[in-house]
């Protein structure tokens, strides 16, 4: 008579990971108006690329979808895509929309910064 052994195994508890990125309130509601009007079909990519006096400066285009190397992130039930390559460069930022007197736009906060040019269009990290 032989002894089966029997081990049972389970997959370690995965802790669920902080979003890619977020947005604000003014954010979010200045996003939905735009795919409500200017860019009903579309939705906001944002990407990193290799430019500026600091070296990487923020790209935002509008698409019409998802493409293969895009990070889907929806934030306050407004959807916007993240290029995979510039995810890194992302983790725990914060989009803004910003009005000021002569201009406005959309900022970010990003923790993963660690400096800007003077004229504030690119970063390091």
């Amino acid at each position: 008579m032989t002894e089966q052994s029997t081990t049972t195994t389970t997959a370690p508890r995965r802790r669920a990971l902080p979003p890619l990125m977020s947005l604000t309130e003014r954010a979010a509601q200045r996003l939905e108006k735009l795919y409500q009007t200017n860019h009903a079909g579309h939705m906001l990519r944002i990407a990193v690329s290799t430019k500026g006096c600091s070296g990487h400066a923020y790209d935002m285009t509008f698409v019409e979808q998802a493409g293969p190397g895009d990070e889907v992130v929806v934030d306050k039930g407004v959807t916007l895509l993240v290029d995979r390559k510039a995810t890194l460069f992302l983790i725990g930022s914060v989009m803004d929309y910003e009005v000021r007197q002569l201009e406005s736009g959309f900022t970010f906060s990003n923790p993963n910064e660690k400096g800007r040019c003077g004229c504030g269009e690119s970063f390091h990290v």
